[in-house]
């Protein structure tokens, strides 16, 4: 069975800690797209850990993690990232890397590093990682993918013309000094020797997979908001982060996804530019993010303050729905039990009309929230493993929010541990 784990909002929802907890009972974890840009923090016995490029089945020795074709491969990252779980005590996991992944290149990230400073104030907040340029070579069919390293003449060939083209803009655009065929040649190589162990035909082995009826878990990055058809463009990533989009970026068949899990926070955050229409501000802001998450509100591979909001229920619902959701999970909400009243996004007014559908980025601009106020429940929840044992007011929050994003709440998260969560 093929179960994809996804973000019904902008990212940061909690996915790390629930994709953990599904993967224990997986066979096979997959990235299916993204790259280093973004990150899931883990908490188990072995310690605290931000993964960025690795599947989030890598602390368990039975699980197949598989890095899929969709995904943004920085090769040398992928590896830090292998030695900093083993230099940490964790026991080498097994990975395969599909032979049709393509590289990310070091002229990826600093073609991202150039365009954002020469957008200045019109920047998309990018997180420096190379996703965009990454995605516009792979598009413009002049990525590289890690069956090609194994051949130097189409390699040598691909170069020729990567330098070409690029070397135009670096000169000219963004007056940095051109690429080297030769040191360009000489990276791919390193690149072969460390990812030879890895590689594989992904497709044929998940093929056999399903033929067997391994638990196969899907894992996506960041949320429905910041997918780049579905999303607030242009302040979005460069990869679907939809659940439909699994099947493309792990190569299997549409219909074998059969459980679309989405994950919703308690309230919103999102990191980065872009219309944020339950977003609150000075000291009532900060309170929130330094209450939120495990560590606060600030990014898992940025650092960087995350942008908060009371929980947008018009959001949400979107984000469930574009996904597929068949259930969510709702995370974070210990973090609210500072609060007296807590406000509910629960529609837009555009233009002096009221709505409860997710318009298109152009009129998101515009549109102003629409509050519905619940009473606090005024206690630290954690620890609380049955449902029915939650405060009153706890509950009817939870289940507001239900009702509201039309999907099955079967978790409830209550902390950041493994084993701080309510099963409904």
């Amino acid at each position: 069975m093929v179960r994809a784990i996804v973000g019904a909002n902008w990212g940061d929802e909690g996915k790390g800690k629930i994709t953990d907890m599904l993967a224990e009972r997986s066979d096979i974890v997959i990235r299916f797209q993204g790259g280093s840009n973004a990150g899931h923090t883990i908490i188990n016995n072995y310690g605290r850990f931000a993964l960025h490029l690795l599947p989030s089945g890598v602390f368990y020795g039975h699980i197949t993690n598989i890095i899929g074709n969709g995904v943004a491969l920085n090769v040398p990252y992928l590896i830090k990232e292998l030695k900093a779980l083993t230099d940490a005590g964790v026991p080498a996991p097994k990975i395969l890397v599909s032979d049709r992944a393509q590289l990310l290149m070091p002229y990826h990230i600093l073609f991202d590093v150039c365009e954002e400073e020469r957008l200045a104030g019109k920047a998309f907040g990018s997180t420096h990682s190379g996703m965009a340029p990454f995605y516009s070579d792979k598009f413009a069919k002049i990525g590289i993918q890690v069956n090609e390293l194994f051949d130097d003449d189409i390699l040598s060939d691909r170069v020729d013309k990567i330098v070409t083209l690029k070397n135009v803009m670096l000169e000219n655009l963004y007056h940095k000094e051109p690429l080297k065929k030769e040191e360009i040649m000489e990276e791919l190589h390193s690149y072969r020797d460390m990812i030879a162990p890895y590689a594989a035909d992904v497709s044929a082995f998940l093929h056999q997979a399903i033929k067997d009826g391994k638990n196969i878990l899907l894992e996506g990055q960041l949320g429905s908001m910041k997918d780049p058809d579905h999303g607030i463009y242009p302040m979005v990533t460069s990869s679907s982060t939809l659940a439909a989009y699994g099947a493309i970026g792990a190569g299997i068949p549409p219909y074998e996804i059969k459980n679309i899990t989405a994950v919703v926070k308690a309230y919103s955050s999102a990191v980065g530019g872009g219309a944020f229409v339950s977003e609150i501000f000075g000291e009532e802001a900060e309170e929130l993010r330094k209450r939120g998450g495990d560590k606060g509100e600030y990014g898992a591979t940025t650092g960087r303050p995350r942008r908060v909001g009371w929980f947008d229920a018009v959001a949400s619902r979107y984000g469930c729905r574009i996904q597929g959701a068949t259930e969510a999970v709702l995370t974070i909400v210990d973090a609210l039990g500072y609060l007296d009243e807590i406000p509910i996004c629960t529609g837009y007014e555009i233009d002096g009309e009221v709505t409860k559908d997710f318009p298109a980025a152009s009129k998101l601009e515009k549109a102003k929230p629409v509050w519905e106020v619940m009473p606090g429940w005024k206690c630290n929840i954690r620890g609380i493993k049955e449902y029915d044992k939650l405060p009153e007011n706890c509950r009817k929050y939870i289940e507001r929010i239900e009702e509201e994003l039309q999907v099955p709440l079967k978790m409830i998260s209550n902390g950041p541990g493994r084993e701080e969560i309510i099963i409904r």
